[in-house]
């Protein structure tokens, strides 16, 4: 869709280029969101693609926080497609997961090659995978704050709810930080929905770390990312019991709150005993 409200576009390369961001300035990385639908609010846009941040680094043991050594930093402008084609160089039992999050974004190649990851999680959509992916994971987002300063924050709190996040006006998010330990974790993944091609009506991730720890994360059919923790392996029943005590399902189009509390349930289990 063509933006007609839009007079100038800005390219970002220094960090302070950001302070043109406002009530009617924008950030702009891929547009696959952006331009779906009129934003007549809109006169100009700042290009962030403009900064050419690396879309994945791993941090080494010089990294500026030094529990980061061994983590993977994601770029809020890295693609869909560059982050499912991820090669597995480092052997992560977690590296099936990134592509497995991907898929349930059912766009076409040219969607993937142009949404990105920043801006999936910024859309603050239930359903969207980016979302689940690092708050599955434990990752943190890297925010730049409008007053110059820099603040992390677990993924899984900084969706707040359905479009909402913990951005303010002219904060933009930097990119996502995934721990070594998550990495090295066994993961497992689960999707469904209502039809073959429709949009997520839950996703649960499940991750069982090398200290034995067990986290379940429930997104898609949750207003924002609920997480689940146990020191160890629970039952299937308590697994259960946990989940259907979640409190913040949501019915839409894609399928009913109760339907989604069911069978976040049953792929709870399933995970639990895939990772078991």
């Amino acid at each position: 869709m063509d933006l007609n409200t839009i007079t100038a576009i800005h390219p970002a390369r220094h960090r302070d280029d950001l302070a043109a961001l406002g009530a009617a300035t924008a950030p702009l990385a891929g547009g696959s969101w952006l331009f779906s639908e009129p934003q007549n609010h809109l006169t100009s846009l700042v290009d962030l693609m403009a900064f050419r941040w690396p879309s994945l680094t791993v941090l080494d043991a010089d990294a500026e926080v030094p529990a980061d050594a061994g983590a993977l930093e994601v770029a809020s402008t890295c693609t869909l497609a560059e982050l499912a084609a991820m090669p597995d160089e480092h052997g992560w039992p977690a590296h099936p997961l990134f592509r497995q999050c991907c898929t349930a974004l059912l766009g076409s190649f040219k969607v993937w090659n142009v949404a990105t990851v920043g801006g999936n999680i910024c859309a603050a959509l239930p359903a969207g995978p980016m979302t689940s992916l690092f708050s599955g994971l434990d990752a943190e987002a890297l925010i730049w704050r409008a007053d110059g300063s820099d603040e992390r924050t677990p993924v899984a709190q900084f969706v707040t709810g359905d479009g909402a996040t913990v951005l303010r006006e002219g904060d933009v998010l930097r990119s996502l930080i995934v721990p070594r330990t998550s990495l090295e974790a066994q993961t497992a993944y689960r999707k469904i929905a209502l039809s073959p091609l429709g949009r997520s009506g839950a996703v649960i991730i499940g991750r069982l770390d090398r200290d034995g720890s067990f986290t379940l994360t429930v997104s898609g059919a949750t207003l924002h990312p609920e997480q689940l923790r146990y020191d160890s392996v629970p039952s299937a029943e308590v697994l259960t019991h946990d989940v259907e005590a979640i409190e913040t399902w949501f019915t839409d189009p894609h399928g009913a709150a109760d339907w989604r509390r069911a069978v976040s349930a049953l792929l709870a289990v399933e995970i639990l005993e895939e990772l078991r």
